[in-house]
Formats: structure tokens, C-alpha cells, sequence
């Protein structure tokens, strides 16, 4: 059991005047039962319902009254202190009568601190079901990001350099290969807590199996909800790995016969229950991102350990981002991809997108890996090199119109900054180490208010 980041938000929540009951979201074995029993020790007492269990689930088979409620949790030895007991509702999804509940705790008890999660939560919104509008929060929970792995094998100091941009080439060499190892194991806490367990050994194959065999396992109720085909969703789950970070087209998708419309509302599915998301392209060079969904989409798992397990990727533990041996195409989608997985690994908001640039000309076309929306700077173009290859014909074509001062190649070299000056203007160019993707706020703020005053 390690700390994760989003307990920073759950205690900004708990401080929160206007708080409400918080639901947590996310895929299966994302680690949302663990984290709330983290945050437990924050309270005085403690109550966790599983609605899993026939005898937590009748304290609201009976009545929406949550004060009654209430009083059969204490009468069964429960301690209910106001304001500074929380509520674990846990696998809510098994009583509609719990979900409507919050709405009650939230306008006749508000002093109890109540969070809801489940598994399967995301049945209850494709049934249409949702949460009581206006009296519930919400907070998404994503795989572990790089800083986490590293606190998780005790090398919280290195994630705080990474954070302030302080990063000497000693530690370097010891982060790259570091951040190999994160790609290859992913952000699941189970992988996680093997690799830690093993000092440093892969976890078995059987573990990533097990995870794969239970979301293939859910079909069943997924494809119930939509009245989808079984094979359309077991087929995407099956193959559908291979093309992680590529752009997809819903027709033949995967080399198979099924119809565009039957593979656009499987991806769609498992986007709602957060095993992916189809990143689609912006055209625009300046805020806001405005995606174009004609255009083809970029397929995004919600975890990179997983895609190279699904995809049959096992290699010696020396680091397999460099090895020869792997298709370079492959190499670089999967560079690209765990760089897109850091770029949203400490976004708790469920509407939360990713984006890329697209310029489809018949002279011209050109395509960035990734935009990143900066408060500050606009809309920040990224690139990301798989190895040391300079080529940056289409970030440069972006930044030709752009408004940004800024833009940013990941590769794996140490980090460098340099001044590019096209025909029209001039930008700096950030070339940062893979592992600064999941704090693009504080490499942006150190180089433009910092460095950049050295250049």
C-alpha cells in the first residue's frame, strides 16, 4: 500500500464548505477501494458498506430516511461522530436505493462525509440511472502516475527533483531506466505492488492476465446495456491493443468484418467504463482546442503496462524502449503512449481530454503526438521521439501560426533548451526526459520563468 496523489484532492474535499457526497469513477483495479481506506485514518471513524454483501446493502433496501439509516449503523456499534466520520459506500452499483440516498445525506445530514464507489459503476449511467443532478461530486481515478511508482519503491525524493526541474545527469541515468521500467509494469497498483515486492522484477505474466481475463469477463454486462454483440467487444479487447496511440478507423477495424457503426459504439462503451479513449485531432493552433470528429481518432488505453502485456511484449529487463529487436514503429507507439497516459495521470476530472494537431493538405500534411492547454501559454504542441532523431517538421509547421512561446519534444536525452527562430518568429524549444510528462506545469514554469532567462 503506497500513497497516491489524489489524496490531495479527497483532502481538499474534506475541508470543502460546499462538500458534498464525493463518487468516485474509474476502471476496475484502478485501486479507488484502497485509496478511501487511505484516507480514512483522516477521520475519527470510519464505516465501510460493501453493497456486494446482502447485509450491508439492507440498510437502504427499506427506506430513503438516511437519519433512520443512520441510527441502524450506530444501534448495530458503528460510531457516528458529525464532521468527522466518513461513509465508505463501496460497489454502489448493487442498490439504485443507495444512489438515491446521497441526495438525502447531502440535504439532511451534510456534517457525515460520504464517498461512493464501485467496479461496475459505470453500468448505472449507460442504464441511464445516473447520480442525483446537483447533489453529488465527482472525482476520476486514473492508474499511478510515474511520481507514485517512484514513492511506491521509496524514490519520493527523485519525483520532488523531477517537480522542480532539478535533475543533475547523475540522476538522470538512474530515471530513464526507471521510467523503462514504469512503462513496461504500468500504473496499476497489483502490478505495481509486485514489482516493488520483487525489487525490481517484472511482475509474472499471470497477474496482467488475471486483470485482462476480468474486463473481458464484464461483457456480459456491458454488452447487455447496449445490446451489442459479445464478439464486437471481445474482439476490440483482444486486438484491439496492438494499435495503442494510432489513429483508427471504425471500418475493418482490427482486420475484421464488423460494420463501422458496430465497432464505433464498442469503443465508445469501453471509453464510459475508462479502459480508453478516442483522442480525436484539433486543427486550430490557438485556444480553445476545438476537435474535429470527423477526422480520425487516436486510440488511448488507460494503461501502458497493460498494452504491452495484451500485445505479447516480453523482453529482457534491460529496457526494451531502445531495443532493436522491437518493431520501431511499436517502439515509438509506445513511447508515445505512456507519454500520453502522464500527460492526464493526475487529472481527477471525468471530462478531462486529451488532444493532438492535425494538418491534412495535399502539400502539407503534418501531425503533433500531443497538445497540452496551459493556463499561461496557450496551447503548447508536443513531440515525442522514441530516440534522438531531430526531425520537427510538423511541430514547426504548428508553431508557424501559434500563438504559444513554447513547445516541448520528449526523447530520452537529458533536458535542453533552445532558441528556434522561424521565418516569422522565434520560440523556445523544450527538449525534456520522459519522465517530466506527468509535470508539464512546473517544467513550462521553471524553463519560461527560470532558464529562460538564462538564454
Amino acid at each position: 500500500m503506497f500513497t497516491r496523489n489524489a489524496l490531495y484532492d479527497l483532502k481538499k474535499w474534506k475541508e470543502s464548505r460546499n462538500r458534498k457526497p464525493l463518487v468516485i469513477r474509474g476502471a476496475r483495479q484502478v485501486g479507488k477501494t484502497t485509496l478511501v481506506k487511505l484516507f480514512s485514518v483522516q477521520f475519527s471513524s470510519f464505516i465501510y458498506l460493501n453493497l456486494e454483501k446482502p447485509a450491508d446493502r439492507r440498510y437502504f433496501d427499506s427506506s430513503l430516511n438516511v437519519r433512520q439509516i443512520v441510527r441502524h449503523l450506530v444501534n448495530e456499534g458503528y460510531q457516528v461522530t458529525p464532521g468527522s466520520t466518513l461513509l465508505f459506500i463501496d460497489e454502489i452499483q448493487n442498490s439504485p436505493e443507495a444512489v438515491q440516498a446521497l441526495r438525502y445525506f447531502y440535504e439532511e445530514l451534510p456534517e457525515i462525509h460520504v464517498i461512493a464507489a464501485g467496479s461496475l459503476l459505470e453500468r448505472l449511467f449507460m442504464q441511464g440511472k445516473t447520480f442525483p443532478v446537483g447533489r453529488v461530486e465527482y472525482l476520476t481515478l486514473r492508474p499511478c502516475a510515474f511520481d507514485e511508482f517512484l514513492g511506491a519503491n521509496g524514490l519520493s525524493s527523485f519525483a520532488e527533483q523531477i517537480r522542480a526541474c532539478d535533475v543533475p545527469l547523475s540522476l538522470h541515468q538512474k530515471l530513464l531506466p526507471l521510467f523503462n521500467d514504469y512503462m513496461y509494469v504500468g500504473g496499476l497498483p497489483d502490478a505495481i505492488n509486485a514489482y516493488t515486492a520483487s525489487q525490481g522484477i517484472y511482475p509474472p505474466p499471470g497477474l496482467y492476465e488475471d486483470l485482462l481475463t476480468a474486463y473481458i469477463d464484464d461483457i456480459e454486462k456491458y454488452s447487455s446495456v447496449k445490446q451489442l454483440t459479445g464478439k464486437v467487444l471481445l474482439t476490440v479487447l483482444q486486438r484491439g491493443w496492438h494499435y495503442a496511440a494510432s489513429r483508427i478507423t471504425f471500418t475493418n477495424f482490427a482486420n475484421t468484418a464488423f460494420r463501422s457503426r458496430e465497432v464505433s459504439a464498442a469503443l465508445k462503451l469501453l471509453e464510459q467504463v475508462f479502459l480508453l479513449e478516442l483522442v480525436y485531432p484539433v486543427c486550430n493552433v490557438n485556444p480553445p482546442p476545438e476537435p474535429d470528429y470527423r477526422k480520425r481518432p487516436k486510440l488511448l488505453w488507460f494503461d501502458t503496462g497493460l498494452v504491452c502485456h495484451a500485445a505479447k511484449l516480453f523482453f529482457d529487463p534491460t529496457g526494451f524502449i531502445w531495443d532493436q529487436d522491437l518493431n520501431a514503429s511499436f517502439r515509438g507507439s509506445i513511447t508515445e503512449h505512456v507519454i500520453g497516459q502522464e500527460l492526464i495521470a493526475h487529472e481527477t476530472r471525468p471530462l478531462t481530454a486529451r488532444y493532438f494537431w492535425v494538418r491534412e493538405a495535399r502539400n502539407s500534411s503534418a501531425e503533433v503526438d500531443f497538445l497540452f492547454l496551459s493556463e499561461r501559454y496557450g496551447l503548447i504542441p508536443i513531440e515525442v521521439k522514441s530516440g534522438t532523431n531531430a526531425h520537427l517538421k510538423s511541430l514547426h509547421l504548428f508553431m508557424e501560426n501559434a500563438s504559444a512561446p513554447v513547445a516541448v519534444r520528449f526523447w530520452p536525452k537529458p533536458l535542453q533548451v533552445d532558441e528556434i527562430e522561424l521565418k516569422e518568429r522565434k520560440f523556445k524549444l523544450i527538449s525534456a526526459p520522459y519522465y517530466f510528462a506527468g509535470s508539464m506545469d512546473s517544467l513550462l514554469r521553471s524553463v519560461m520563468e527560470t532558464r529562460g532567462q538564462e538564454l
